[in-house]
């Protein structure tokens, strides 16, 4: 890993000195609210732990409190298409609704609600339809709306199961990272804590051609969204805090979406997008307001607290379509839908 190689040099006892000494002089505005920092509560991060991963990353990115926090992103997405410029097409936007629970043996359950939305680059407004500049055809926009999702990260490296790859997240291109320690590139430095979450996938696709010869694009898809996420190390450090704030960068790369319905275009290229994400509040500012207004008035429960139960696996915006948008081909049965229905004929389901 990444800081395996930043600390090979040092001693623990150096490290961890020298970031106590500069986390009881940081100064620090305390998270949503809470009371002011006492030396007391603070305890630098142990990076090489990774139960001490676990905790923060979980704090950071959610929250480890009872109730839920809010977390928003809002950007811009490029079409990038041969040796040309890259071109801007629409705006990208939406929220995160967590909190996480540490569990005895220090992994993490992850629950959560999440959107995702395309506005128009001149008023901010989301769009319902958008008219493809390659094609000519007005097409139906379809956002992302997921009412759960449910995981756990263990105290050994995360492995994502998405169709039919298994990837690990922030890999480092070295063979065996599988079943090694959770642990994550923290590095600090100043009064802030940085750290990079990346995953790259590669799985069938299941917006599949035979069922959806204009949304899909091929038999194959190839997403990956990559964060480079700042947060106050007081905060992270101080025990008494339930969540710390972040900011990121965020950046998103993958094929056409479906909706664009692009599959029979003959134009070959990629979606680039290039976002902030945030929980500064952890409350509704922290939402885009076009997103908020749109919420409220049509999924008010994606506001509301996420839902425990069985872990779900990931299921992004290919997976959503191929579920709820009908096929091209009449009569067409997707392998995804097979799946669903013998799941749910599963005892327990």
């Amino acid at each position: 890993m990444i800081q395996e190689a930043m600390f090979k040099s040092l001693s623990r006892r150096s490290i961890f000195s020298g970031m106590a000494g500069m986390g009881a002089m940081a100064a620090s505005v305390p998270a949503f609210g809470a009371p002011p920092l006492t030396k007391g509560n603070l305890r630098p991060l142990d990076v090489m732990d990774p139960k001490e991963n676990l905790y923060g990353f979980g704090k950071m990115w959610g929250t480890l409190g009872p109730k839920a926090v809010l977390s928003g992103y809002q950007g811009v997405q490029y079409a990038i298409v041969g040796d040309k410029r890259a071109v801007p097409l629409f705006g990208y936007c939406g929220f995160g609704n967590n909190r996480n629970i540490v569990q005895p043996d220090g992994s993490l359950k992850v629950l959560g609600k999440e959107c995702g939305y395309f506005t128009d680059l001149a008023t901010g407004e989301i769009i319902d339809h958008w008219d493809n500049p390659w094609t000519g055809e007005r097409v139906e926009v379809f956002p992302f709306l997921n009412d759960r999702w449910r995981g756990t990260l263990t105290l050994e490296q995360k492995v994502f199961r998405v169709g039919d790859s298994e990837t690990v997240n922030n890999d480092n291109g070295t063979k065996g990272q599988k079943g090694k320690p959770f642990l994550l590139p923290w590095q600090r430095i100043g009064d802030q804590y940085l750290l990079s979450w990346d995953y790259a996938h590669e799985y069938t696709n299941p917006v599949t051609p035979e069922g959806w010869p204009k949304a899909s694009t091929g038999k194959r898809v190839n997403p990956s969204e990559h964060f480079t996420i700042f947060t106050p190390a007081a905060e992270i450090d101080d025990r008494s805090l339930e969540s710390a704030r972040f900011t990121a960068g965020f950046m998103r790369q993958a094929p056409w979406w479906p909706w664009m319905r692009m599959g029979q275009s003959g134009v070959h290229g990629v979606l680039m997008g290039r976002m902030h994400s945030y929980k500064i509040t952890g409350t509704v500012e922290d939402i885009p307001k076009s997103v908020l207004k749109r919420v409220e008035r049509d999924r008010p429960d994606l506001l509301e607290e996420p839902t425990d139960g069985p872990d779900e696996g990931v299921r992004g915006t290919l997976e959503a379509y191929a579920e709820d948008v009908p096929p091209e081909v009449p009569g067409y049965v997707s392998p995804l839908a097979e799946k669903r229905k013998a799941m749910l004929k599963e005892p327990g389901k």
